[in-house]
Protein backbone atom coordinates (compact mmCIF):
# COMPACT_ATOMS: atom_id res chain seq x y z
CA UNK A 1 0.00 0.00 0.00
CA UNK A 2 2.61 1.98 0.48
CA UNK A 3 4.23 1.64 -2.40
CA UNK A 4 1.45 2.11 -4.36
CA UNK A 5 1.47 6.21 -2.52
CA UNK A 6 4.54 6.60 -2.98
CA UNK A 7 3.80 6.20 -7.11
CA UNK A 8 0.54 8.34 -6.90
CA UNK A 9 2.54 10.80 -4.73
CA UNK A 10 5.53 10.81 -7.10
CA UNK A 11 2.78 11.09 -10.62
CA UNK A 12 0.14 14.02 -8.86
CA UNK A 13 3.59 16.03 -8.67
CA UNK A 14 4.78 15.71 -11.85
CA UNK A 15 1.30 16.80 -12.90
CA UNK A 16 0.92 19.52 -10.71
CA UNK A 17 4.33 20.77 -12.89
CA UNK A 18 7.03 19.91 -10.04
CA UNK A 19 10.55 19.35 -11.33
CA UNK A 20 11.42 15.79 -11.71
CA UNK A 21 14.07 15.26 -9.03
CA UNK A 22 11.55 17.42 -6.19
CA UNK A 23 8.86 15.42 -6.98
CA UNK A 24 11.40 12.29 -6.06
CA UNK A 25 12.24 14.17 -2.73
CA UNK A 26 8.55 14.65 -1.75
CA UNK A 27 8.03 10.93 -2.77
CA UNK A 28 10.51 9.42 -0.79
CA UNK A 29 9.89 11.67 2.74
CA UNK A 30 6.38 11.09 2.35
CA UNK A 31 6.41 7.24 4.38
CA UNK A 32 8.16 9.11 7.17
CA UNK A 33 5.82 12.55 6.82
CA UNK A 34 2.67 10.36 7.35
CA UNK A 35 4.34 8.56 10.44
CA UNK A 36 5.62 5.33 9.72
CA UNK A 37 9.29 4.31 10.19
CA UNK A 38 9.68 3.80 6.58
CA UNK A 39 11.25 5.73 3.50
CA UNK A 40 13.61 8.88 4.33
CA UNK A 41 14.25 10.89 6.88
CA UNK A 42 15.73 14.43 5.43
CA UNK A 43 18.91 13.55 6.63
CA UNK A 44 18.77 9.98 5.03
CA UNK A 45 17.83 11.30 1.75
CA UNK A 46 20.98 14.06 1.96
CA UNK A 47 23.44 11.37 2.51
CA UNK A 48 21.94 8.82 0.22
CA UNK A 49 21.88 11.21 -2.52
CA UNK A 50 25.53 12.26 -2.34
CA UNK A 51 26.97 8.58 -2.31
CA UNK A 52 24.81 7.63 -5.69
CA UNK A 53 26.29 11.02 -6.77
CA UNK A 54 29.92 9.92 -5.45
CA UNK A 55 30.74 7.32 -8.43
CA UNK A 56 33.70 7.72 -11.12
CA UNK A 57 31.46 6.42 -14.29
CA UNK A 58 28.92 9.30 -13.87
CA UNK A 59 31.76 11.47 -14.58
CA UNK A 60 31.44 10.25 -18.20
CA UNK A 61 28.30 12.10 -18.72
CA UNK A 62 29.19 15.70 -18.72
CA UNK A 63 32.05 15.04 -20.54
CA UNK A 64 30.36 13.54 -23.37
CA UNK A 65 27.90 16.62 -23.22
CA UNK A 66 30.86 18.79 -22.99
CA UNK A 67 32.40 17.41 -26.57
CA UNK A 68 29.19 17.06 -28.03
CA UNK A 69 28.93 20.64 -27.34
CA UNK A 70 32.43 21.75 -29.07
CA UNK A 71 32.08 19.15 -31.83
CA UNK A 72 28.82 21.21 -32.70
CA UNK A 73 29.94 24.57 -32.26
CA UNK A 74 33.19 23.25 -34.15
CA UNK A 75 31.23 22.50 -37.49
CA UNK A 76 31.68 18.79 -37.22
CA UNK A 77 27.86 17.73 -38.45
CA UNK A 78 28.73 19.74 -41.71
CA UNK A 79 32.38 17.60 -42.32
CA UNK A 80 30.39 14.37 -41.99
CA UNK A 81 27.52 15.59 -44.23
CA UNK A 82 29.65 16.42 -47.17
CA UNK A 83 31.43 12.56 -47.19
CA UNK A 84 27.60 10.82 -47.36
CA UNK A 85 26.44 13.61 -49.77
CA UNK A 86 29.31 13.08 -51.83
CA UNK A 87 28.43 9.16 -51.77
CA UNK A 88 24.79 8.88 -51.88
CA UNK A 89 23.53 12.30 -53.45
CA UNK A 90 22.92 11.65 -56.71
CA UNK A 91 20.13 8.93 -55.37
CA UNK A 92 16.50 9.37 -55.17
CA UNK A 93 16.12 10.40 -51.50
CA UNK A 94 20.45 10.29 -51.15
CA UNK A 95 20.90 13.61 -49.57
CA UNK A 96 18.01 13.08 -46.80
CA UNK A 97 19.84 9.53 -46.13
CA UNK A 98 22.71 11.50 -45.78
CA UNK A 99 21.18 13.57 -43.00
CA UNK A 100 20.16 10.48 -41.55
CA UNK A 101 23.45 8.76 -41.65
CA UNK A 102 24.89 12.07 -40.23
CA UNK A 103 22.84 12.14 -37.24
CA UNK A 104 23.69 8.45 -37.10
CA UNK A 105 28.05 9.15 -37.17
CA UNK A 106 27.22 12.56 -35.38
CA UNK A 107 25.66 10.15 -32.39
CA UNK A 108 28.66 8.73 -31.83
CA UNK A 109 30.27 11.72 -31.04
CA UNK A 110 27.56 13.76 -28.97
CA UNK A 111 25.65 10.71 -27.25
CA UNK A 112 22.88 12.97 -26.98
CA UNK A 113 19.52 13.26 -28.90
CA UNK A 114 19.09 16.85 -28.52
CA UNK A 115 22.47 17.87 -29.21
CA UNK A 116 22.80 15.68 -32.57
CA UNK A 117 19.04 17.18 -33.77
CA UNK A 118 20.40 20.76 -33.00
CA UNK A 119 24.19 19.87 -34.82
CA UNK A 120 22.78 18.10 -37.75
CA UNK A 121 19.37 20.46 -38.00
CA UNK A 122 21.05 24.05 -37.85
CA UNK A 123 23.28 22.88 -40.76
CA UNK A 124 20.69 20.14 -42.74
CA UNK A 125 17.21 22.21 -42.58
CA UNK A 126 18.13 25.22 -44.23
CA UNK A 127 20.11 23.61 -46.72
CA UNK A 128 17.48 20.83 -47.99
CA UNK A 129 15.08 24.09 -48.17
CA UNK A 130 17.34 25.84 -50.68
CA UNK A 131 17.43 22.44 -52.64
CA UNK A 132 13.39 22.39 -52.65
CA UNK A 133 12.57 19.80 -49.58
CA UNK A 134 9.66 20.50 -47.71
CA UNK A 135 10.87 22.28 -44.24
CA UNK A 136 8.35 20.91 -42.28
CA UNK A 137 9.58 17.47 -43.77
CA UNK A 138 13.23 18.07 -43.08
CA UNK A 139 12.57 19.26 -39.71
CA UNK A 140 10.01 15.90 -38.78
CA UNK A 141 13.13 13.69 -40.38
CA UNK A 142 16.20 15.48 -38.42
CA UNK A 143 13.82 15.60 -35.16
CA UNK A 144 13.54 11.50 -35.56
CA UNK A 145 17.02 11.04 -36.43
CA UNK A 146 18.10 12.59 -33.90
CA UNK A 147 16.97 10.14 -31.38
CA UNK A 148 19.99 7.83 -33.06
CA UNK A 149 22.14 10.04 -30.97
CA UNK A 150 21.09 7.93 -27.65
CA UNK A 151 21.84 4.37 -29.23
CA UNK A 152 24.35 4.94 -31.35
CA UNK A 153 27.93 4.55 -28.99
CA UNK A 154 29.04 6.16 -26.93
CA UNK A 155 25.57 6.46 -25.43
CA UNK A 156 24.65 9.31 -22.51
CA UNK A 157 21.13 6.97 -21.55
CA UNK A 158 23.44 3.46 -21.89
CA UNK A 159 25.75 5.13 -19.57
CA UNK A 160 22.67 5.96 -17.29
CA UNK A 161 21.57 2.54 -17.71
CA UNK A 162 24.74 0.79 -16.78
CA UNK A 163 25.28 3.15 -13.16
CA UNK A 164 21.17 2.09 -12.10
CA UNK A 165 21.71 -1.74 -12.90
CA UNK A 166 25.52 -2.39 -12.84
CA UNK A 167 25.12 -3.68 -16.25
CA UNK A 168 28.37 -3.17 -18.08
CA UNK A 169 28.73 -0.38 -20.28
CA UNK A 170 31.05 -1.50 -22.81
CA UNK A 171 28.86 -4.05 -22.99
CA UNK A 172 25.75 -1.65 -24.06
CA UNK A 173 27.73 0.43 -26.58
CA UNK A 174 28.79 -2.68 -28.13
CA UNK A 175 24.85 -3.73 -27.75
CA UNK A 176 23.55 -0.19 -29.55
CA UNK A 177 25.57 -0.95 -32.39
CA UNK A 178 23.33 -2.99 -34.99
CA UNK A 179 20.07 -1.70 -33.33
CA UNK A 180 21.40 2.05 -34.46
CA UNK A 181 21.77 0.92 -38.17
CA UNK A 182 19.11 -0.73 -38.20
CA UNK A 183 16.87 1.71 -36.90
CA UNK A 184 18.73 4.24 -39.58
CA UNK A 185 18.24 1.92 -42.45
CA UNK A 186 14.22 2.04 -41.48
CA UNK A 187 14.32 5.95 -41.35
CA UNK A 188 16.28 5.80 -45.18
CA UNK A 189 13.69 3.67 -46.47
CA UNK A 190 11.00 6.24 -45.82
CA UNK A 191 12.93 8.94 -46.84
CA UNK A 192 13.72 7.04 -50.41
CA UNK A 193 10.28 6.35 -50.65
CA UNK A 194 8.97 9.72 -49.79
CA UNK A 195 11.24 11.85 -52.29
CA UNK A 196 10.39 8.82 -55.08
CA UNK A 197 6.83 9.58 -54.59
CA UNK A 198 6.88 13.39 -54.12
CA UNK A 199 9.72 14.32 -56.48
CA UNK A 200 12.80 16.36 -55.90
CA UNK A 201 14.51 19.12 -57.77
CA UNK A 202 17.38 17.05 -59.76
CA UNK A 203 18.36 19.95 -61.73
CA UNK A 204 19.49 22.05 -57.88
CA UNK A 205 20.57 18.54 -56.00
CA UNK A 206 23.08 17.84 -59.17
CA UNK A 207 23.99 21.48 -59.38
CA UNK A 208 25.06 21.26 -55.81
CA UNK A 209 26.85 17.96 -55.78
CA UNK A 210 29.06 18.84 -59.11
CA UNK A 211 30.26 21.65 -56.47
CA UNK A 212 30.68 18.90 -53.76
CA UNK A 213 32.58 16.72 -56.42
CA UNK A 214 34.45 19.22 -57.83
CA UNK A 215 36.78 19.37 -54.82
CA UNK A 216 37.94 15.73 -55.82
CA UNK A 217 37.43 13.03 -53.05
CA UNK A 218 40.79 13.12 -51.41
CA UNK A 219 40.39 17.03 -50.62
CA UNK A 220 37.12 15.89 -48.86
CA UNK A 221 38.40 12.62 -47.37
CA UNK A 222 41.51 14.70 -45.95
CA UNK A 223 39.00 17.19 -44.37
CA UNK A 224 36.46 14.93 -43.18
CA UNK A 225 39.36 12.51 -41.88
CA UNK A 226 39.59 14.18 -38.40
CA UNK A 227 35.74 14.14 -37.97
CA UNK A 228 35.19 10.46 -38.47
CA UNK A 229 38.18 9.61 -36.46
CA UNK A 230 36.18 10.80 -33.33
CA UNK A 231 34.33 7.68 -32.60
CA UNK A 232 36.71 5.15 -34.36
CA UNK A 233 39.30 6.67 -31.29
CA UNK A 234 36.94 6.86 -28.40
CA UNK A 235 34.78 3.38 -28.94
CA UNK A 236 38.44 2.07 -30.24
CA UNK A 237 40.23 2.86 -26.70
CA UNK A 238 37.23 1.41 -24.77
CA UNK A 239 37.34 -1.98 -27.00
CA UNK A 240 41.13 -2.28 -27.00
CA UNK A 241 41.25 -2.40 -23.81
CA UNK A 242 42.81 1.08 -23.46
CA UNK A 243 40.62 3.23 -21.68
CA UNK A 244 37.74 2.49 -19.95
CA UNK A 245 34.26 4.60 -20.81
CA UNK A 246 34.96 7.52 -18.37
CA UNK A 247 38.32 7.97 -19.39
CA UNK A 248 37.40 7.27 -23.41
CA UNK A 249 35.03 10.70 -22.24
CA UNK A 250 37.73 12.76 -21.42
CA UNK A 251 39.86 11.91 -24.41
CA UNK A 252 36.78 12.76 -26.54
CA UNK A 253 36.47 16.34 -25.14
CA UNK A 254 40.40 17.04 -25.71
CA UNK A 255 39.94 15.62 -29.15
CA UNK A 256 37.31 17.90 -30.00
CA UNK A 257 38.86 20.48 -28.81
CA UNK A 258 42.45 19.78 -30.69
CA UNK A 259 40.27 19.06 -33.79
CA UNK A 260 38.05 22.10 -33.60
CA UNK A 261 41.04 24.85 -32.50
CA UNK A 262 43.82 23.48 -34.66
CA UNK A 263 42.72 21.42 -37.55
CA UNK A 264 39.82 23.17 -38.16
CA UNK A 265 40.07 26.44 -36.43
CA UNK A 266 36.31 27.07 -36.06
CA UNK A 267 36.56 27.88 -32.34
CA UNK A 268 38.96 30.33 -30.39
CA UNK A 269 40.00 29.85 -27.23
CA UNK A 270 37.75 32.54 -25.96
CA UNK A 271 35.10 30.08 -27.05
CA UNK A 272 36.17 27.25 -24.24
CA UNK A 273 34.28 28.99 -20.72
CA UNK A 274 30.74 29.55 -22.89
CA UNK A 275 30.91 25.44 -23.85
CA UNK A 276 32.07 25.03 -20.34
CA UNK A 277 29.18 26.81 -18.81
CA UNK A 278 26.34 25.33 -21.48
CA UNK A 279 27.72 22.10 -20.69
CA UNK A 280 27.24 22.50 -17.07
CA UNK A 281 23.57 24.26 -17.48
CA UNK A 282 22.91 21.11 -19.34
CA UNK A 283 24.32 18.30 -16.82
CA UNK A 284 23.08 20.52 -13.36
CA UNK A 285 19.45 19.34 -13.98
CA UNK A 286 20.63 15.80 -14.77
CA UNK A 287 22.93 15.02 -11.60
CA UNK A 288 20.11 16.49 -9.32
CA UNK A 289 17.68 13.68 -10.59
CA UNK A 290 20.43 10.82 -10.58
CA UNK A 291 21.30 11.62 -6.93
CA UNK A 292 17.86 11.92 -5.73
CA UNK A 293 16.88 9.01 -8.00
CA UNK A 294 19.11 6.47 -6.12
CA UNK A 295 17.33 7.27 -2.73
CA UNK A 296 13.63 7.06 -3.98
CA UNK A 297 15.15 3.96 -5.43
CA UNK A 298 16.63 2.76 -1.78
CA UNK A 299 13.09 3.67 -0.42
CA UNK A 300 11.26 1.51 -2.68
CA UNK A 301 13.39 -1.02 -2.23
CA UNK A 302 12.83 -1.08 1.24
CA UNK A 303 9.14 -0.88 0.29
CA UNK A 304 9.69 -4.15 -1.83
CA UNK A 305 8.62 -1.93 -4.42
CA UNK A 306 10.37 -4.14 -7.02
CA UNK A 307 9.43 -7.74 -5.65
CA UNK A 308 5.71 -6.53 -5.62
CA UNK A 309 5.76 -5.21 -9.10
CA UNK A 310 7.63 -8.25 -10.16
CA UNK A 311 4.86 -10.50 -8.21
CA UNK A 312 2.07 -8.58 -9.91
CA UNK A 313 3.91 -9.56 -13.63
CA UNK A 314 4.94 -12.72 -13.44
CA UNK A 315 2.10 -13.62 -11.69
CA UNK A 316 -0.26 -12.78 -14.88
CA UNK A 317 2.04 -13.10 -17.60
CA UNK A 318 4.29 -15.84 -18.34
CA UNK A 319 5.67 -15.52 -21.97
CA UNK A 320 8.90 -13.21 -22.33
CA UNK A 321 7.39 -11.92 -25.26
CA UNK A 322 4.27 -10.68 -23.70
CA UNK A 323 6.02 -9.35 -21.32
CA UNK A 324 8.55 -7.10 -23.35
CA UNK A 325 5.59 -5.90 -25.32
CA UNK A 326 4.05 -4.53 -22.54
CA UNK A 327 7.25 -2.78 -21.30
CA UNK A 328 7.58 -1.56 -24.80
CA UNK A 329 4.64 0.20 -24.82
CA UNK A 330 4.77 1.62 -20.94
CA UNK A 331 8.04 2.98 -22.42
CA UNK A 332 6.72 4.43 -25.43
CA UNK A 333 4.35 6.06 -23.57
CA UNK A 334 6.45 7.32 -20.64
CA UNK A 335 8.64 8.86 -23.59
CA UNK A 336 6.02 10.82 -24.42
CA UNK A 337 6.33 12.83 -21.09
CA UNK A 338 9.03 11.94 -19.16
CA UNK A 339 13.21 13.22 -20.61
CA UNK A 340 15.57 9.71 -21.17
CA UNK A 341 17.81 9.91 -18.09
CA UNK A 342 14.76 10.04 -15.38
CA UNK A 343 13.02 7.34 -16.58
CA UNK A 344 15.97 4.73 -17.03
CA UNK A 345 17.39 5.36 -13.79
CA UNK A 346 13.67 5.41 -11.85
CA UNK A 347 12.26 2.13 -14.13
CA UNK A 348 15.66 0.07 -15.12
CA UNK A 349 16.05 -1.59 -11.84
CA UNK A 350 13.05 -2.29 -11.09
CA UNK A 351 12.05 -3.95 -14.19
CA UNK A 352 15.49 -5.73 -14.85
CA UNK A 353 15.05 -8.22 -12.30
CA UNK A 354 11.80 -9.49 -13.78
CA UNK A 355 13.21 -9.70 -17.04
CA UNK A 356 16.33 -11.51 -16.25
CA UNK A 357 13.78 -14.49 -14.40
CA UNK A 358 12.48 -14.73 -17.97
CA UNK A 359 15.18 -15.21 -20.01
CA UNK A 360 15.95 -12.06 -21.14
CA UNK A 361 19.90 -10.49 -21.43
CA UNK A 362 20.43 -7.38 -19.89
CA UNK A 363 22.35 -5.99 -22.55
CA UNK A 364 18.87 -6.74 -24.55
CA UNK A 365 16.82 -5.09 -22.44
CA UNK A 366 18.67 -2.23 -22.09
CA UNK A 367 19.05 -1.10 -25.52
CA UNK A 368 15.25 -1.99 -26.29
CA UNK A 369 14.88 0.31 -23.44
CA UNK A 370 17.15 3.04 -24.60
CA UNK A 371 15.07 2.56 -28.49
CA UNK A 372 11.75 3.06 -26.96
CA UNK A 373 12.45 6.05 -25.08
CA UNK A 374 14.77 7.52 -27.84
CA UNK A 375 11.33 7.24 -30.07
CA UNK A 376 9.83 9.80 -27.10
CA UNK A 377 11.89 12.72 -27.74
CA UNK A 378 10.38 12.93 -30.85
CA UNK A 379 6.55 12.33 -29.77
CA UNK A 380 4.16 14.63 -28.69
CA UNK A 381 3.64 16.82 -26.66
CA UNK A 382 7.08 16.61 -24.89
CA UNK A 383 9.37 15.73 -27.56
CA UNK A 384 12.63 17.48 -26.87
CA UNK A 385 13.97 17.12 -30.78
CA UNK A 386 10.35 18.63 -31.76
CA UNK A 387 11.38 21.53 -29.84
CA UNK A 388 14.97 21.31 -30.85
CA UNK A 389 13.70 21.01 -34.53
CA UNK A 390 11.13 23.38 -34.57
CA UNK A 391 12.90 26.50 -33.29
CA UNK A 392 15.38 25.91 -36.00
CA UNK A 393 12.50 25.33 -38.90
CA UNK A 394 10.96 28.39 -37.65
CA UNK A 395 7.61 26.21 -37.38
CA UNK A 396 5.18 25.12 -34.85
CA UNK A 397 6.51 21.61 -32.47
CA UNK A 398 3.11 20.50 -33.13
CA UNK A 399 3.49 20.78 -36.86
CA UNK A 400 6.81 19.21 -37.01
CA UNK A 401 5.22 16.40 -35.44
CA UNK A 402 2.66 15.63 -38.57
CA UNK A 403 5.55 15.41 -40.72
CA UNK A 404 7.79 13.25 -38.02
CA UNK A 405 5.14 10.41 -38.15
CA UNK A 406 5.76 8.47 -40.91
CA UNK A 407 9.79 8.47 -39.38
CA UNK A 408 8.30 7.81 -36.12
CA UNK A 409 6.02 4.71 -37.68
CA UNK A 410 9.43 3.36 -39.56
CA UNK A 411 11.78 3.65 -36.73
CA UNK A 412 8.72 1.51 -34.17
CA UNK A 413 8.32 -1.32 -36.72
CA UNK A 414 12.82 -1.33 -36.48
CA UNK A 415 11.85 -0.87 -32.77
CA UNK A 416 10.14 -4.51 -32.76
CA UNK A 417 12.46 -6.06 -35.27
CA UNK A 418 15.05 -5.16 -32.04
CA UNK A 419 12.65 -6.08 -29.70
CA UNK A 420 12.40 -9.70 -30.68
CA UNK A 421 15.64 -10.13 -32.47
CA UNK A 422 17.80 -10.44 -29.34
CA UNK A 423 20.77 -11.07 -31.94
CA UNK A 424 20.55 -7.46 -33.64
CA UNK A 425 21.44 -6.40 -29.34
CA UNK A 426 23.93 -9.29 -29.04
CA UNK A 427 25.71 -10.60 -31.70
CA UNK A 428 28.63 -8.03 -31.32
CA UNK A 429 28.83 -9.22 -27.94
CA UNK A 430 28.59 -12.47 -28.19
CA UNK A 431 31.61 -12.48 -30.84
CA UNK A 432 33.81 -10.78 -28.48
CA UNK A 433 34.42 -7.63 -30.01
Amino acid sequence: MMSALIFIVFAAALVLGMPIAMSMVLSTVIPRLLGTTMGSSVNQLITNSFSGADTTPIIAVPLFILAGVIMAEGGISRKLFNVFAYFVGGFTGGLPCAVILTCLFYGAISGSGPATTAAVGAMAIPFLVELGYDKTFSAGMVATAGGLGVIIPPSIPFVLYSLATGVSTSALFLGGVLPGFAIGLALMAYAVYYCGRRGEDRKKINFKLAELRGQGFWKLAKDSFPALMSPIIVLGGIYGGVVTPTEAACISVFYSLIVSLFVYKTITFSSILPFLKGAVKTYAPLCFVLAFAIAFGRVLTLLKAPAIVSDFVLGNFSSAGTVMFIIVIVFLLMGMVMDTGPAIVILAPILLPIVKTLGIHPVHFGVVMVCCLSIGLATPPFGLDLFVAGTLADTPPMTVAKKAMPFIIAFAIALFGITYVPWLSLALLQRGF
